[in-house]
Formats: C-alpha cells, structure tokens, sequence
C-alpha cells in the first residue's frame, strides 16, 4: 500500500493521514482485537461527538485504500488494520527514502548524515556497519 500524501508540517500518523483516519487508526492499533464500526465511533465520541455515517465512511476509505481488512461476523463488519503500526511506518519510511533518493540522490544523503549530529550512538553504529558491508559489495 502506497501512501499518495505525505505532509511535512504535520506530526505522527497524521503525516500520512487525514485527522479522522489518523485517530481510526490509532484506535485500531492501540487494540490488537479487531473492532466494529460501533467500537471505534463510540471511543471517539469520548473526546468529540461523531456521527456513525461518517466513521463508517472513513473506514471504508481505508479499507479500499488497503490500509484496513473488513470481514463480516454475523450482521456485523469487523476491521483490522493490514499491518501492524510498526510494520506501517517501515513500509512508508522505506518508500519515501526511495523516493528522495531516486529524485535528489546526494543531496538526500548529506542531509541525512547532517542529522547524524543528533543521533544516538546505536544508529551511528549501524550505519557504519551498512557501510562495511556496502564496501564489501563493491
């Protein structure tokens, strides 16, 4: 599944979301068990009143989005998500890096490494592990 939008000024799920669909999603991931319509419009209604037709909706966007798998139980739909958040967010951080990088190469990678100045030691010694065995491929 291929997120179209990713906006840079917002934060979390919402870079990749809309404000509903982000806050769909955190619920369905907060939760391993799979959850109705009903369920999730009913915890969302603890912070903000919020109509079942529209819930519905959202979810069914993000079900034909291939972010959400419906199955029927009874009279009744329920919904997971197709991976798990952590799965999710290495999906699309992989996709995006690609992407930077097939369109603006070095400049991608200078940055990056730029923003190794805040980095913890671990990530710094993995990165230079993948550059001993990129050395290694050459």
């Amino acid at each position: 599944m291929k997120i179209r939008k990713f906006k840079i000024n917002e934060s979390g799920l919402n870079r990749f979301f809309g404000p509903l669909e982000a806050k769909i999603m955190d619920i369905l991931w907060n939760d391993e068990n799979e959850k109705t319509i009903k369920d999730v419009q009913q915890i969302l209604e603890r912070e903000k009143l919020t109509s079942f037709n529209t819930v519905m909706t959202v979810m069914n966007r993000l079900v034909e989005k291939g972010i959400l798998q419906k199955s029927s139980e009874g009279r009744s739909f329920l919904y997971k998500p197709v991976q798990s958040r952590a799965e999710f967010l290495n999906t699309q951080s992989k996709e995006m890096t690609t992407e930077l990088m097939d369109e603006f190469g070095n400049v991608v990678v200078s940055h990056m490494l730029n923003a190794l100045e805040e980095a913890d030691d671990e990530l710094v010694a993995k990165l230079e592990q993948k550059i001993k065995e990129l050395k290694k491929g050459m």
